[in-house]
């Protein structure tokens, strides 16, 4: 069973990365073959926490699509774009970074989906009034939405499974990997030239268009913006008080689009316009053939042979976590790769020398599947879902575009990680 799971998962994985087929249709397939053959039940798909569709995922990408529709309608998105633009002057390059400063910061206090969701229309707009390419943008604001999740515990859904098992709390995350988060946004800002030449051309009529815009005239319904304001206060203060509340963000987001729904008064069409069904649909699919490999041992196999080959070194325990971790979470969803790898992780830091730092193993595995996620267009939610609004403006991103310029920053922010760690925790204790 474990070599039927990684075969239809490598032969699916091997026609996402050709995009040549549908990606949804292959994830769909991919699904519907590990349940025929058959290597994972139904119980397993429907309602298994290990191995199951990730529903809190789902519905927390739907209660957030449908936020964003209601709050499009307002005009909000085109007054924060002129605004944007006018504070860069025109400049695409400050107006890249500016953006990419705003993502990071909003992707540790959200979860970097819902991040994605806000700051993609605004990035659509600004391109759209400066006559430029945005598929550079949205590609710089997911990495930086990577990057930035995970500097806080609520900032990417890896942390919140990590955080759970290691009984790390929110200000845990925030002392150690705070600091590492700034310095790998920072290397991101200064590549950006030289990740995305030729993307910083635009015309000079179109910057002068811009700047005489007034963007106060751009908001067409205050009294929906209001509304609007207030649901958003109460779900991204639900967000960060989660714990306390008990209250999964999944539903928060939902009870927030439902709210939103009553009160605006929206047809149909309206709210449901900016749901990205095909990108639900795949997460789906990518859920089952990635369950199928946690369901049949692929993946703690892969996890446990990679902590064996340490030999108890503490050093080479922290960095092979890392290192593999980065990797492995590019390829398929950290998520259900995090969740395998806590109880090893947590075992791992039992049998260690007592002079290494406690939670120096909890914030590798997070650090490298945190960063891991921007290697390739399937490592992250957030990636998934930026690549399908991309697709639905009329600028698809492929596979290969993505993963070229991911595999890059992985490197970078891998290799910092690693600096960082080894010198936090085994030079200077």
């Amino acid at each position: 069973m474990t070599f039927l799971a990684v075969a239809v998962f490598l032969t699916a994985y091997a026609f996402i990365a050709a995009d040549r087929v549908n990606k949804t249709l292959v994830a769909l397939t991919g699904a519907a073959a590990v349940v025929i053959l058959p290597v994972i039940s139904s119980d397993d798909i429907f309602y298994s926490r290990q191995t199951g569709i990730d529903w809190d995922v789902i519905f927390l990408l739907l209660g957030m699509m449908i936020i964003v529709s209601v709050l499009r309608q307002t005009g909000v998105f085109e007054y924060v774009a002129i605004w944007a633009a006018k504070r860069a002057k025109g400049s695409p390059l400050r107006i890249m970074i500016l953006l990419v400063l705003v993502t990071a910061v909003a992707s540790a206090l959200l979860d970097n989906v819902t991040t994605v969701l806000l700051i993609a229309p605004v990035t659509l707009l600004v391109c759209d009034r400066l006559e430029i390419s945005p598929t550079s943008f949205l590609m710089a604001e997911v990495f930086s939405s990577n990057i930035g999740g995970a500097a806080t515990l609520v900032g990417d859904p890896p942390n919140i499974i990590i955080a759970s098992r290691a009984g790390l709390s929110f200000n845990a995350f925030l002392v150690h990997l705070a600091p590492i988060v700034v310095i790998v946004t920072a290397a991101l800002i200064i590549m950006l030239p030289r990740l995305f030449p030729g993307s910083f051309t635009v015309d000079p009529d179109r910057v002068a268009d811009v700047m005489a815009l007034e963007e106060r005239e751009a908001i067409r319904d205050r009294g929906l913006l209001i509304k609007c304001g207030l649901v958003l206060t109460a779900v991204f203060a639900a967000f960060m008080g989660h714990s306390a509340l008990h209250l999964e963000p999944s539903v928060v987001a939902l009870l927030g689009a439902g709210v939103l729904i009553v009160i605006s008064g929206l047809e149909r069409s309206d709210y449901l316009s900016g749901v990205e069904w095909e990108t639900l649909l795949f997460f789906a699919g990518l859920f089952v053939m990635v369950g199928a490999l946690v369901d049949t041992g692929a993946i703690a196999t892969l996890a446990k042979a990679a902590a064996d080959l340490t030999g108890g070194n503490a050093v080479l325990t922290t960095m092979g976590i890392l290192g593999v971790s980065a990797p492995v979470s590019g390829i398929i969803d950290n998520i259900p790769y995090v969740a395998t790898m806590t109880p090893i992780v947590a075992e791992l830091s039992t049998t260690l020398p007592n002079d290494l730092h406690p939670d120096a193993l909890w914030w590798a595995l997070a650090l490298g599947a945190d960063f891991g996620g921007n290697l390739t267009a399937v490592g992250a939610s957030a990636n998934v879902v930026m690549l399908g609004i991309a697709r639905r403006a009329g600028n698809p991103i492929t596979f290969w575009e993505f993963t070229r310029k991911g595999i890059v920053v992985t490197a970078v922010s891998v290799a910092c990680a690693a600096l960082y760690l080894w010198l936090r925790y085994f030079v200077f204790g």
